[in-house]
């Protein structure tokens, strides 16, 4: 991950620019988290001095200045008491638009990212058709999300089997990183990689700036699925249970599987000593001293987290509520606590957390009629898609077993909910996290770790305008209205959050407004303004 505080700080201004012939807009209030002149992120008292027409902040002055400092056409709002943020970079979502637009699109999925105060996401490479493994396959997801982004947007490139030609064409077309599963993904159209594959992969992009990102797990040679020589990773075990135990589920991926994969990962990692790596979705406590120790002897290694993890625990999943399933899974509560600790640790190996936002239909996630009433599910009325695209009759879609973990899709609905659900229960914590943590582990160490610290992720003169301005003392309960993803699947319905964003510019311009007209979304002349984040990392 590039180091962000290599930036330089430039020295502010002592007075704002009160000669401007151009249209500017102020935003003050008494808290803010900005950086002093040391370089250390600190909540102040802010003047934030934006231009909409250049899109980035002129000015930030520790203090608050009265409309009167500026010129008569400026646009100025106080929101004190509320803290004033850098946009959030959710640097995992998956938007799945062209192929699977049923399941998340672009507008929905960015919308429902701008309401939570997140200006970025960078969207994965798979579940869309095609998959971001080729250069146009990139092309394709461009073409797709033209003129329908409200928060900017970058793109991950894939590895798979036999796509190591297309990885610097990739890189020079301008994706932030790359991902490659060691365990079957769950859509044909992206396979899981044998250990071959990512030393090619390693070998290949070792000279760049890029990020080479894992999904580890994989099975280890302790389970009698597999012999000893372990190049490709089986899938995971079989069932030992009921099918909609939340237990039976959890034990069928345990925490050996990631620990394995990691190591797997560690011992390539000579291939190319120069290359980040990083490992997405850690959940498993036990994976922490593997990779502290791997840290510590030079390995340049680090690991992201989720909302989910931090929040869910198994010992809560209620029998059939798949809302919960994703992989690797939410774990015990102890294990939660343990992950907790770690962020709350000076020096963690865990650096970002994230929504790894990943939506299917209703349909998909099979769950019992308690649960799916008011989804939108169409079981018994029509043919449903499957996960690869065949259609399920009626008849076939009623024989699934409704609840069913090991059939149901695995992942977590949550995009523009990160923000409220780390605060909420950073609230409850012995050791707790406080908003600077929430701005280093959302802002400016996802922006680092997708190359885009130059100019997201911080509050600072020359970067990009893109605030999040933040009610830490509200509260909302997650009901239908409040997810604005496409399906309205999610395991935080029904749960009260503390924390409410108010509003979130975009490059100098508001997005989203709580409570504004078309729902909230204003953006310029009513329209989604995102752009596509397409320069090739330095």
């Amino acid at each position: 991950m590039e180091d962000s505080t290599q930036i330089p700080y430039p020295t502010p201004a002592h007075t704002p620019p009160h000669h401007s012939s151009i249209p500017l807009t102020v935003l003050v209030s008494s808290r803010a988290v900005i950086y002093d002149e040391d370089n250390n992120l600190i909540v102040s008292p802010a003047t934030l001095t934006l231009s909409p027409q250049t899109g980035t902040i002129i000015s930030i002055l520790p203090t608050i200045l009265p409309p009167s400092s500026f010129p008569p056409n400026t646009i100025y709002k106080d929101h004190s008491p509320h803290i004033l943020l850098p946009g959030l970079v959710d640097a995992h979502v998956h938007l799945n638009e062209p192929g699977r637009t049923e399941w998340e699109g672009f507008h929905t999925g960015t919308r429902a990212a701008a309401s939570g105060g997140v200006t970025t996401v960078v969207d994965m490479p798979l579940n869309a058709i095609p998959p971001t493994t080729t250069v146009n396959g990139l092309k394709e997801k461009i073409k797709a999300a033209q003129g329908q982004c409200w928060v900017d947007v970058g793109f991950y490139g894939g590895i798979i089997p036999g796509n190591a030609a297309e990885l610097l064409p990739l890189v020079d077309a301008g994706v932030r990183g790359f991902k490659g599963f060691l365990i079957e993904s769950g859509v044909d159209e992206f396979p899981a990689v044998s250990s071959s594959d990512v030393a090619l992969a390693m070998s290949t992009l070792a000279k760049t700036s890029t990020t080479l990102m894992f999904h580890a797990e994989m099975i280890p040679p302790i389970t009698a699925s597999v012999g000893d020589d372990v190049q490709t990773s089986l899938p995971p075990l079989e069932p030992s249970g009921p099918l909609n135990e939340y237990d039976t589920f959890l034990s069928s991926r345990p925490p050996a599987f990631e620990t394995y994969a990691i190591e797997e990962i560690l011992a390539l990692s000579v291939i190319a000593p120069e290359l980040q790596l990083h490992i997405v979705h850690l959940s498993a406590i036990e994976a922490i001293p593997i990779l502290r120790a791997a840290r510590d002897r030079g390995v340049k290694i680090t690991a992201e987290t989720c909302f989910h993890y931090l929040a869910l625990a198994a010992e809560e999943v209620a029998d059939g509520d798949t809302r919960h399933k994703c992989c690797p899974p939410i774990r015990s509560s102890v294990n939660r606590d343990g992950l907790w600790s770690e962020l709350a640790s000076p020096n963690s190996v865990i650096q970002t957390v994230v929504s790894d936002h990943s939506p299917c239909t209703p349909e998909l996630k099979l769950l019992p009629d308690n649960l799916s009433q008011g989804c939108g599910a169409h079981y018994l009325q029509e043919p449903v898609k499957g996960v690869n695209g065949d259609m399920i009759s009626k008849e076939e879609a009623e024989e699934k077993e409704r609840g069913d973990f090991f059939a149901s899709w695995g992942g977590i609905s949550s995009v523009g909910f990160g923000l409220p659900i780390l605060w909420t229960e950073a609230k409850t914590r012995s050791r707790p996290i406080d908003i600077l943590d929430v701005v280093r582990l959302c802002a400016v160490n996802t922006s680092a770790q997708v190359g885009l610290s130059h100019k997201k992720g911080a509050l600072r003169p020359g970067m990009d305008a893109d605030v999040c301005v933040f009610d830490d003392e509200g509260e909302f309960v997650v009901g239908r209205e409040q997810m604005l993803f496409r399906n309205k699947v999610s395991p935080y319905q029904g749960r009260t959050m503390r924390g409410l964003v108010k509003e979130t510019w975009v490059r100098g311009q508001k997005v989203f407004e709580r409570n504004g007209v078309n729902g909230g979304f204003v953006g310029k002349g009513g329209l989604p303004i995102g752009k596509l984040l397409l320069e090739k990392r330095s």
